[in-house]
């Protein structure tokens, strides 16, 4: 809006000066300049109503919030990713925005209750079909549709949840069941609450006592 102004006023200036010029080389120089600023001038954005310039700084304003939670189901042709945003319904539509590509999408949500939401899965499982792909808006729901490049199940969402999902199972997948075993219980007592680690270590301590009970005297 600052650069418009100041070539309507350059141009104001060049008109008053051409009343006034009288030679044909200077009037020729002022011609010139007069349609080089009337080009500039034409080829400026026209400046946004206030409205909308409102509307857009409300609607990026506030802070993002990353969505972390959600539910996902499947049937041949589509794999269904549930968000729950409280309110999403009473939105404009295009505050909701979804792209996609082969193997990825990110979710934006503009302006619900003051908050901007985003939500991004990369590396999806399985190709996509970006045409066939879409949202749907539902109460307190959004729900995007990828749609299936194949007819086929999908055992998880991403690439790096089937990644983890197998290096876990090589962890208990050994050839000594008892080592198998052994990380299954590693894993429990990590994950587990105060309880679960009081049980874990009482029967370690019984089983110890069962293994060397008369054979070699407990230090414990």
């Amino acid at each position: 809006l600052l650069v418009l102004n100041q070539l309507q006023k350059d141009l104001e200036e060049v008109k008053e000066l051409l009343t006034k010029a009288t030679r044909k080389r200077v009037r020729d120089v002022l011609l010139a300049e007069k349609h080089k600023l009337e080009m500039e001038i034409k080829n400026q954005p026209p400046p946004k109503p206030k409205e909308v310039a409102e509307e857009e700084k409300s609607s990026l304003g506030g802070y993002t919030v990353k969505i972390n939670n959600y539910g996902w189901d499947q049937s041949d042709k589509f794999v269904k990713i549930y968000i729950s945003l409280n309110g999403v319904q009473k939105l404009p539509a295009e505050n909701v925005q979804v792209n996609f590509t082969e193997r990825s999408f990110d979710l934006l949500v503009k302006n619900l209750n003051g908050k901007n939401y985003t939500m991004t899965f990369n590396n999806l499982l399985k190709p996509i079909s970006v045409e066939g792909s879409s949202k749907k808006i539902k109460t307190d729901t959004v729900l995007v549709m990828c749609k299936k490049k194949r007819e086929e199940k999908w055992d998880c969402l991403t690439q790096v949840e089937k990644e983890s999902k197998e290096k876990e199972k090589a962890a208990y997948d050994t050839a000594d069941p008892s080592e198998g075993l052994m990380n299954i219980l590693k894993k429990m007592y990590a994950e587990g609450d105060d309880e679960m680690k009081r049980t874990i270590n009482k029967a370690w301590v019984e089983s110890r006592e069962k293994q060397y009970k008369g054979d070699i005297p407990m230090d414990i």
